[in-house]
Parts: C-alpha cells; sequence; structure tokens
C-alpha cells in the first residue's frame, strides 16, 4: 500500500471528522482522472454518506459525460465563483492523478492556498511527486490512479465489488490508463480489480461504446488529415510525429478530447520508438509524447519540454509557436539518436 498503517489510520479519521471534502484532478482530464474523481466521490458516499466537490481546471470530452455525478462537476474555467467558494471552506482535499500543483494550470495558485491550509492528500501515479500536501501516496508501478483509488477505498472497508457507480467509474479509469489493459503497466493484479468491478453489473460494453465509438464526423475527417498531411516519420531517429495548428483544429470544429489516442497512432509504424502529438491551442503548444521499450518519454519531456509522466507516456508543452516547436524537436533529437536506434 502507498500509505502506511499510521498514515491510513490519520486520513480515515480525518475522512470522517471533516465538514467539507473537495477532489480537484488536472487539466484537461481524461477517463483517469474523472473516473478516479467521481469513484471517490461515490465510494465515500457509500462508505461514509459523505457529500464530495469535484473540482476540475478546464472542460472534460463530451465522451465522459456517462460517468455517474459528471454532471455535478465544477469546471473552473467557468465556474470560478463557485468553485473558489468550494475550495475556501474544504477541510480536506483530495488530489489526485497528477504530481505536481502546476498539472492543475489556472487553478494552481488556489490549490496551493487550499493545500498549506487545510488536509490535503495525494492519490498519484506519475513519477516524481512534489510533496506540496502532508500525506503523499504516489505509486510509479500502478497502472492508473483509478486501481490505486480503489486499493485506498478497500483499506477503508469498500467491499471487493463496489456499488455500481463508483465500480463505474473506477473501470473506465483503469481501462483508459491501460489502453485497454495492454500496456506494460497492466498487472495480474489490475485484471483481479477489474473483474471485480464487472461483478458489480457495470455495463461495460456501453462504456467502450461511449469512449472509442461516438466519434463526429468532423473528427474522423480531422484524423485523417492529420494522416494524409501532417504525419512526418523520421527513421534516422525512429520517429514520428504529427502537428496540428489553431486554425487546422478550427476547420474541423476541434472538441476537447477529439485528439485523444492520435498519437498512439504516429508510434503505430512499424519501425518507430517515439510518436509525438504537437497541437496548438490557447496560445501554447501542447505535447504528447508515446514511446515503446526502455525509452523514457518522461525523461525527454522534462529536458526539453517542460513536461513528464510515465516512461513510455509524457505530456509537455512549448511557449511559442508551433513551427519553432517543430524546430526545437528536430533540434534535439540528434542527442538520442543512441538511444532511440538501442
Amino acid at each position: 500500500m502507498f500509505f502506511n498503517d499510521s498514515q491510513l489510520a490519520e486520513i480515515r479519521n480525518l475522512i470522517l471528522h471533516s465538514n467539507t471534502i473537495t477532489v480537484v484532478t488536472h487539466k484537461s482530464p481524461d477517463g483517469d482522472a474523472l473516473g478516479s474523481s467521481l469513484g471517490l466521490k461515490h465510494a465515500f458516499m457509500s462508505l461514509f454518506s459523505k457529500q464530495i466537490s469535484v473540482i476540475v481546471p478546464d472542460a472534460f470530452p463530451e465522451s465522459l459525460d456517462f460517468l455517474p455525478s459528471s454532471d455535478s462537476i465544477l469546471v473552473f474555467d467557468v465556474m470560478k465563483e463557485k468553485a473558489t467558494e468550494v475550495l475556501q471552506a474544504t477541510d480536506l482535499l483530495f488530489c489526485l492523478d497528477f504530481n505536481h500543483p502546476g498539472r492543475v494550470g489556472d487553478l494552481e495558485e488556489l490549490l496551493r492556498e487550499t493545500a498549506s491550509r487545510c488536509h490535503a492528500v495525494m492519490i498519484d501515479h506519475h513519477q516524481q511527486p512534489e510533496p506540496f500536501v502532508k500525506y503523499v501516496g504516489s505509486q510509479t508501478s500502478a497502472s492508473s490512479t483509478c486501481e490505486m483509488v480503489y486499493r485506498f477505498c478497500r483499506t477503508l472497508g469498500m467491499q471487493e465489488t463496489p456499488d455500481q457507480f463508483t465500480a463505474t467509474c473506477l473501470y473506465t479509469g483503469i481501462m483508459t490508463d491501460t489502453g485497454s489493459f495492454r500496456f506494460s503497466a497492466t498487472t495480474p493484479e489490475t485484471h483481479i480489480i477489474a473483474a471485480s468491478l464487472l461483478k458489480a453489473n457495470i455495463r461495460h460494453w456501453e462504456i467502450h461504446e461511449h469512449l472509442f465509438n461516438q466519434n463526429s464526423y468532423s473528427k474522423i475527417q480531422m484524423w485523417g488529415y492529420a494522416f494524409m498531411s501532417k504525419l512526418v516519420v523520421l527513421p534516422q531517429y525512429k520517429t514520428a510525429y504529427i502537428s496540428l495548428s489553431t486554425e487546422e483544429l478550427e476547420r474541423y470544429n476541434y472538441q476537447e478530447g477529439d485528439l485523444e489516442g492520435l498519437v498512439n497512432y504516429a508510434l503505430s509504424i512499424t519501425g518507430t520508438k517515439m510518436g509525438v502529438l504537437m497541437s496548438e491551442r490557447k496560445g501554447k503548444i501542447r505535447i504528447s509524447f508515446r514511446s515503446t521499450g526502455n525509452f523514457s518519454v518522461n525523461e525527454f519531456s522534462r529536458a526539453n519540454f517542460e513536461g513528464g509522466g510515465h516512461e513510455n507516456a509524457a505530456g509537455g508543452v512549448y511557449f511559442g509557436k508551433l513551427d519553432d516547436a517543430i524546430s526545437k524537436l528536430h533540434q534535439v533529437l540528434p542527442q538520442y539518436a543512441d538511444k532511440l536506434n538501442a
């Protein structure tokens, strides 16, 4: 367990005696971020009859609207006054699926203030967590934060098979963060937990349908354009990248979540060891990295693009023009030629 017995006892006591509990997750929330946040919310409702507020920094994909209680989430970008009021009144704060307060964007200052004032808990599986809270639950070997939340709630008394709402949320996060159970962090325990969640009679086929088979016509057009016109392969570095400007995204009516999974297709090209997706949004270049084998995109992103994450999946950012971000990628790749070609 990522908390020791003493910490678990203290956290349990805090849960029991807190009047207001709030969960915050990272910007551009994905299935694991929302699944762990809403899963914790429903688990605490069942275990302790506690109401929990969930705050996200910005909008989440429509494909995650099906998650139970997603309509109760406070989106900081559009509900700043209400979200601020909730955080300022919070007794106990849970920070889920992020390892650094910088991952919450414009919410960072308020989050730091809240974490310094009240009791705060982190549950996360990304590398090199910053200890900005008292209770740091970090396990980089975990397949997902949802898997960690499941095990955490089990220590608090949750049944092996939880209620259907909790199970739906946690299964969603585990499935998405494991790439439908195909990534290397997927372990026998991951499958055992997933089996326990399935016993709650969740409609797992509908979860898959919501996540992967609800694509808009404009999204399919954008992906086709990305493959045909914006995919660049650099065989000397075993790298492939896709870049999309703001104008190109707007041309295809980009909606939050439309780029999810696109970088994996760059990586899927035979002989490729690193896939990169660069997209120009809100005045900066957001970057997704994926790799195979022992090439660490976590280290690559930290060293060059102010990011980080996992060994084979990481994010980054570039403040400037898209062309300059592409030029920087070309500039730094020769330094990693040996590792990429190993």
